[in-house]
């Protein structure tokens, strides 16, 4: 009956966020409909004589919310981002209809050919008096830096030598090699905020306020425009209200009976329901903060997957906030292309640290437990079990994306949330079954295409996996012919698609990053190596599980020489790559065939050494005590770090100054939010969840409540 009413439940819930998400009428983030039916050109010209003519306090409201040269441009900054809660706090009476203000942002061109403006054409040498013919308002004196006997062009000038150095990373659509000494300012815009009535457009506006755009030749677009309220609440939202208020309230109902029995009755908690206290906060953060290890546990992989945790959120912290806004961009970069920063650009290497465990851990949790014949026989239970344990806060993360995280902020960079919510409204069926690389176009939460590259190495695995279970023999020559197979065939692939190292290279157009990101990067040919690697070395590791290793002193000198060596090399050819200078195609594809399983192998004898007591203080570090808790919520953490470190940044309402120790400090900020959300949702989610999977799928009461050591690591990485 239990496992009748678990499968019940997991079924609805399995269902609720595509049936939801489904049901949803638009897909759209924000009210497009709003702004067009707002305008009203009459009403603008009203309003605006009203601002000029008599009421000089709500002009300078206007204006300062709005329109201003950015700060930082002889750093690189062409970015002003005005004052955007200020701009829609503007409200003010007017007859017939109210004062509100609009936010929105324009491009405007930095060089201007066709201007004709009196002044330009009559431009005094340096240190001549202003013209007086030109009117007192500052968009003349704005526009002024199109000319070139200005100081400020000549200055502008000197910023696009500088920027051209990086011009892969802002702009990866110019060809270094094809371009005239001022393309890059050719093409370069300023974006601007502007903010005005909301029946107005930006273009009448400023014709209005500043200067007639059409009898000038001003050049300028319209990018996006903001009003109060124009995120409205759809079906989706109501619908995850709905869900997640429901399971707020068993979680209060089951934490209360779960106390019932624990404190007050005299026969304990021994005798509570199962399924009555699964969603006990008290019961679930008991058993996630209870540690046992027992007989051939792998002590090292907690602090290997805290670390490689960290060091995804560190990356993703520097690479995330290198699209913001800052007063000096040229300054990121020249940081981020130098030595110093290679332990930044280094950081993708470490998402095959979890391939590596994924594998390693599919064999070591499994020879001697199930016959080949039993894998078969059982492969569908094989697959449920891994989907489903991984289900449940995937399908959180999802649901959340596509409805409730696009109210829990604001700010002018909103847009790129907004962005994916709309994904994950119509895509959302790509991230959950786990496909989305190879539907890189719908992404809904992009960075778990690790998970679907996963899952797809799982579903594959009982290929090798069979005859890892059979004799000794078989199991050698299915493990080497598999790793021999995967290094020919992506290697070749690699050379004969012509990848570049790495998508952020200097010398990489936007196609070719496209290219690489899809056919390689996320390619699962191409990201197999480190688990085939880990396979290899869970199968010697259960080999030896209850055997002393000995080796001698020399073999384990010589082993962690090259270890550190090999991982070293790699660590570092992240800096060649980021050179100007870098063109060399053999070497690209050395680096993309053999860089990541080399990882695979260092990690995997650092965890052989580790587990046999050949690791020394390295053993001792990643087996402290600290990094278990960590550990268990890696997966959560990898989940929900990501879309939160978005939510943070797009409420960013100005420019910032990049500096290595802000950025560090921020990192310490994404880590412990991410450590705490993961905490949330694997005690009020995961953990009762994975009672209901167990129950429908499998296993006795007494299995379902028993908290092992490990059972993170064989379920998630």
């Amino acid at each position: 009956m239990a496992k009748l009413i678990s499968l019940i439940i997991f079924v609805i819930c399995l269902c609720s966020v595509g049936a939801y998400i489904e049901f949803e009428v638009s897909s759209h983030g924000f009210d497009t409909e709003l702004y067009e039916n707002v305008l009203d050109e009459e009403l603008c010209e009203a309003q605006l004589n009203y601002l000029l003519s008599n009421n000089t306090m709500l002009t300078a409201e206007f204006l300062d919310a709005g329109i201003r040269l950015p700060r930082g441009i002889l750093q690189g900054n062409f970015v002003d981002l005005g004052n955007y809660h200020q701009c829609l706090a503007i409200n003010a009476n007017f007859e017939p209809s109210d004062i509100e203000g609009k936010y929105c942002m324009i491009h405007v061109p930095i060089i201007q050919d066709e201007l004709n403006l009196p002044a330009l054409r009559e431009w005094p040498e340096e240190g001549s008096e202003w013209p007086v013919e030109w009117p007192e308002l500052p968009w003349p004196k704005l526009l002024s830096f199109t000319s070139p006997h200005s100081d400020l062009f000549r200055n502008l000038q000197k910023v696009r030598t500088e920027a051209v150095k990086y011009s892969r990373m802002t702009r990866p659509d110019m060809d270094l090699m094809r371009v005239s000494e001022d393309s890059f300012l050719a093409d370069q815009v300023f974006k601007l905020a502007v903010c005005l009535p909301k029946v107005c457009t930006p273009k009448q506006f400023i014709d209005t306020v500043f200067i007639n755009t059409t009898s000038v030749g001003l050049k300028l677009t319209e990018e996006f425009c903001r009003l109060r309220n124009d995120k409205p609440f759809v079906p989706v939202d109501y619908a995850a209200i709905g869900v997640f208020g429901f399971i707020i309230l068993i979680t209060i109902l089951s934490t209360l009976y779960d106390l019932y029995f624990t404190a007050i009755c005299k026969e304990g908690s021994k005798k509570a329901n199962t399924l009555g206290k699964s969603f006990s906060v008290y019961t679930n953060t008991r058993r996630l903060l209870t540690f046992n290890s027992g007989p051939g546990t792998l002590e090292s992989l907690d602090g290997i997957r805290s670390l490689a945790m960290m060091w995804v959120i560190i990356g993703h912290t520097y690479s995330t906030n290198r699209r913001a806004h800052f007063f000096n961009p040229l300054d990121m970069f020249k940081w981020m292309t130098s030595f110093s920063a290679i332990w930044i650009v280094a950081a993708p290497i470490t998402v095959d640290t979890f391939f590596l465990l994924s594998g390693l851990l599919i064999v070591y949790t499994s020879v001697g437990k199930i016959s080949p014949k039993n894998l078969f026989k059982k492969i569908h239970l094989f697959y449920l079990h891994r989907l489903l344990r991984m289900f449940p806060i995937l399908a959180t993360a999802v649901f959340l994306q596509a409805s409730l995280f696009n109210h829990l902020s604001d700010g002018p960079e909103w847009f790129i949330i907004v962005d994916k919510v709309e994904r994950c409204r119509t895509y959302w069926w790509s991230t959950l079954t786990y496909v989305q690389n190879y539907v890189t176009q719908t992404w809904c939460v992009g960075h778990t295409w690790y998970l679907a590259v996963d899952v797809q190495l799982h579903i594959l695995s009982p290929l090798v996996l069979f005859w890892v279970l059979g004799k000794r023999r078989s199991a050698w020559i299915a493990l080497t012919f598999v790793m021999l197979v995967v290094m020919v065939v992506s290697t070749t692939y690699n050379y004969l698609n012509k990848f570049p190292a790495a998508s952020f290279v200097p010398t990489i157009s936007a196609e070719d990053s496209n290219h690489y990101s899809r056919y390689y990067y996320i390619n699962t040919l191409t990201r197999c190596s480190p688990f085939f690697v880990g396979m290899l070395f869970g199968y010697l590791l259960n080999i030896f599980k209850s055997k002393e290793v000995h080796m001698a002193r020399w073999f384990v000198a010589l082993c962690w020489s090259c270890a550190f060596v090999v991982s070293a090399g790699i660590i570092y050819s992240s800096y060649p790559i980021l050179q100007m200078d870098w063109d060399s195609p053999f070497w690209d594809g050395i680096i993309n065939s053999f860089a990541r399983p080399g990882w695979a192998v260092c990690l995997g004898w650092m965890i052989f050494a580790c587990r046999h007591g050949y690791g020394g203080p390295i053993n001792w570090f990643l087996s402290l005590r600290m990094w278990k808790l960590p550990s268990r919520l890696s997966y959560a953490m990898y989940i929900f770090h990501y879309p939160i470190m978005m939510i943070v940044n797009s409420t960013s309402v100005s420019a910032s100054h990049f500096s290595v120790e802000r950025f560090f400090l921020r990192f310490l900020s994404d880590f412990v939010s991410a450590f705490v959300i993961a905490f949330i949702v694997t005690v009020l989610i995961d953990s009762p969840f994975s009672i209901f999977i167990k129950l429908a799928i499998g296993g006795s009461k007494a299995e379902t409540v028993k908290t092992k050591q490990g059972y993170e690591d064989e379920n998630k990485q």
